[in-house]
C-alpha cells in the first residue's frame, strides 16, 4: 500500500509541476520590435485596419509609424494578427511625430475588430493620458490623467485583469478604471486619431495569470 500511496503522490506532484510549467510558458511575453521588417514596407503580422502604417527608421532602429493624415473623426487602427489576450500586461514605446488636429497615440487590446476594443492613448498636444472603450466605432472615456506633453519617446503600459484596468506612463501609475463591455480575449494593436502621425516600438504583451 505504501508503494501505491507513494506512486500516487509522485504522480500528483509531477502533474502539479507540469501545470506550473505550462502556466510559466503561457506567461512568456511576446514582443514586436520591427527590426526584421523593411523600411517603407508594412510590418509582418500587423494588419492596417485604418490609416497608413509602415516601418520607418528612427535613431538607428526600426519602428512602426502611422503616416496618414486622416480627417478629424477617424481612428487609425493597426491590429496584430493571431493575437488573443484577455488578462494582459501590455506596453509600447510611443513618440508623437506630427499632427495639427491630434497627436500621439496608444495601444489597443481585447479588440473584436476595428470598431470594438479598449484603447489607452497619450496625447502631448492635450497634455493628457486617457483610456477609452470604443464600441461600434463610438468612443467613451473611462479615465483621464494629466500628463505634460513633448515629442520624446514615452512608455505606455496597461494591465487589464477581469474588468479592472490600470495604466502607467513612464512608470508612473496614472489610470484606474473598471469596465465589462469586452469580457473576452481579443487582438492587441496600435492606435492614433485623425492626423496624428506617430511612431511605435517595442510592443510587448504578457498573459497575466489569474487564479
Amino acid at each position: 500500500m505504501g508503494d501505491r500511496i507513494g506512486t500516487g503522490l509522485r504522480r500528483r506532484a509531477a502533474a502539479g509541476l507540469a501545470a506550473v510549467a505550462a502556466l510559466a510558458a503561457s506567461a512568456a511575453p511576446e514582443r514586436w520590435d520591427f527590426e526584421r521588417d523593411a523600411v517603407g514596407a508594412a510590418a509582418r503580422g500587423i494588419r492596417a485596419e485604418v490609416g497608413r502604417w509602415e516601418v520607418a527608421e528612427a535613431g538607428g532602429s526600426h519602428v512602426l509609424a502611422q503616416r496618414a493624415e486622416s480627417p478629424k473623426p477617424t481612428f487609425n487602427v493597426a491590429l496584430v494578427d493571431g493575437t488573443s489576450y484577455r488578462d494582459v500586461d501590455l506596453s509600447v514605446r510611443v513618440r508623437a511625430d506630427a499632427g495639427a488636429i491630434d497627436q500621439g497615440g496608444g495601444i489597443v487590446w481585447r479588440a473584436k475588430d476595428r470598431d470594438n476594443y479598449y484603447v489607452a492613448r497619450y496625447n502631448p498636444m492635450e497634455d493628457n493620458l486617457r483610456v477609452y472603450k470604443v464600441e461600434s466605432g463610438r468612443r467613451t472615456q473611462l479615465d483621464h490623467a494629466d500628463a505634460p506633453g513633448d515629442k520624446n519617446w514615452h512608455t505606455l503600459r496597461i494591465v487589464m485583469t477581469g474588468r479592472e484596468i490600470t495604466g502607467w506612463l513612464d512608470g508612473v501609475k496614472l489610470l484606474v478604471a473598471e469596465d465589462s463591455t469586452f469580457p473576452d480575449a481579443g487582438r492587441i494593436g496600435l492606435w492614433s486619431k485623425s492626423d496624428a502621425r506617430s511612431s511605435f516600438d517595442d510592443l510587448t504583451a504578457t498573459v497575466v495569470a489569474t487564479p
